[in-house]
């Protein structure tokens, strides 16, 4: 599915199916809107080489755009949003998961953590795309992987 189509509807000139999330874009500042769009690409993009994931859903929750799997229900939702410092932007994941602890085990350097919770990015460095796309399909398919765990233990 394209970051331009989501379950939820018909799309706006833009590409957004949701007219809340397309303002939540347009509120950001310039360099941090750029980035996160690209964020929003590379989620969609996972979900969509990533078996048994299917359709996104973006959304607004806790005014952050969000992305669910409401007919799969494979994954954790993922949000992301700016963060209160003017550089730095962050991936959210639900903190009651063991998802962030994972991604520190595997990737303990190339990213920066924001508790339990969070990968922190700054605007000014590279992105870490393959460990980032690793990160995203872990928690689009964490649910799946569960109900995996369950039937084979």
């Amino acid at each position: 599915m394209s970051p331009n189509k989501t379950n939820s509807g018909s799309k706006t000139r833009s590409g957004f199916s949701d007219p809340a999330v397309e303002a939540a874009f347009d509120a950001y500042p310039k360099p941090l809107k750029a980035r996160l769009l690209a964020l929003r690409r590379l989620i969609f993009d996972t979900a969509r080489t990533v078996e048994g994931v299917g359709p996104l859903q973006e959304t607004l929750k806790w005014g952050q755009p969000s992305y669910l799997t409401p007919t799969t229900k494979s994954g954790s939702t993922i949000r992301i949003d700016r963060m209160k410092s003017a550089n730095q932007y962050a991936i959210y994941f639900h903190c009651q998961t063991n998802l962030v602890e994972t991604f520190r085990e595997l990737y303990p350097a190339e990213l920066s953590y924001g508790g339990n919770r969070s990968i922190i990015l700054n605007a000014d460095d590279e992105v870490p795309e393959p460990a980032l796309r690793h990160c995203v399909a872990l928690a689009l398919t964490y649910h799946l992987n569960k109900r995996k765990a369950v039937r084979a233990g």
